[in-house]
């Protein structure tokens, strides 16, 4: 059985197809990364899967429970870490999951053993009784992920874990996530907007564009179907960029040629010694070349090539205080 499943998922607002008729397929003990811009409909996806929101159509399960029908089932079967932690400064940490745990029918000895080996798993047992407005950024992430995991959900959406994070809090959050994963068996549905994060944490990812899904599968699996180096070509004149991308897919063993970012992106097998011969016939266009990378393909690429754009990442400042 599934973990989460959905076919024809959708999510209109008027005339906005924030969420446009996905499929999903998610097997258990799967870390899931669903990867997009802001605004593609990820937060949107993770709503109507947590019950938070009524899809405009489409069916979906989760632990084989549909989310329309037993919806106040899911809704004890899964922990939830949205992108906002709504957290009360004035509680103290204590407060905070003792207060869950009751809510989840925890009670006694049992809910406080359950307290204490939760701030052990996010390492806050020396912040447990300080209120948490005197917590940093990453502390406060890091409390929000043990308060969705104090029922011992098998399945745990995680709504952007890591935007307006410092690097050390965001490192510490993947630690977290890997761990849940490798140790507890726990399905981890989680939306990103950070090419790293996808690539490091995910065994599944789908990318998501304009509330559709437009590439599946491993990150490994996705960077291998691109087949080729990827040259990357600065050009100095925007309006060279059409001229630019005919003359280097003209050059021998070019497979195909993107423009963005004020850049031509050429596929080509051996792009080390496919360099010279692109730059040459760049030069002999009259065509001034700027900044020349070679790469193996990334994530990003598949990116650009699955939506023809770069992902383009909405940054925060970071959370106050935000190491982790």
């Amino acid at each position: 059985m599934s973990a989460i499943w959905a076919e024809g998922l959708t999510k209109h607002f008027d005339e906005v197809r924030a969420v446009d008729g996905i499929d999903l397929d998610i097997a258990p003990g799967t870390i899931f990364g669903f990867l997009g811009q802001n605004g593609s409909g990820k937060t949107t996806t993770i709503r109507m899967l947590t019950t938070l929101l009524r899809p405009t159509a489409g069916r979906a399960r989760v632990d084989g429970l549909d989310i329309l029908a037993d919806a106040r089932a899911v809704r004890r079967q899964i922990g939830v870490a949205l992108q906002e932690a709504g957290l009360d400064d004035v509680q103290t940490g204590r407060e905070l999951l003792t207060l869950q745990a009751r809510l989840f029918g925890l009670g006694g000895s049992a809910g406080r053993q359950r307290v204490q080996e939760l701030f052990g798993i996010v390492d806050l047992e020396d912040a447990a009784d300080r209120a948490i407005g005197t917590y940093s950024g990453g502390m406060k992430r890091r409390l929000d992920l043990a308060a969705a995991l104090v029922h011992r959900p098998g399945i745990l959406f995680l709504d952007e874990p890591t935007t307006g994070l410092d690097p050390v809090s965001r490192e510490g959050i993947w630690r977290y996530v890997t761990r849940l994963s490798e140790e507890d068996g726990i399905t981890v549905f989680l939306t990103t907007q950070y090419l790293e994060e996808a690539d490091r944490l995910a065994h599944d990812l789908a990318i998501i564009d304009e509330g559709r899904i437009i590439a599946r599968g491993s990150p490994a699996e996705m960077k291998a179907r691109i087949g080729t180096d990827v040259v990357t070509v600065q050009i100095e004149a925007p309006d060279a960029l059409g001229r630019a991308a005919e003359v280097a897919a003209a050059v021998e063993a070019v497979e195909r040629v993107q423009v963005a970012d004020g850049a031509a992106v050429v596929y080509v097998p051996d792009g080390a010694r496919a360099v010279a011969r692109i730059v040459l016939a760049l030069d002999e266009a009259g065509i001034e070349v700027g900044d020349v990378a070679i790469s193996r393909p990334s994530l990003d690429d598949v990116f650009l090539e699955a939506t023809g754009h770069h992902l383009q990442v909405e940054e925060p400042q970071p959370a106050e205080g935000g190491a982790a």
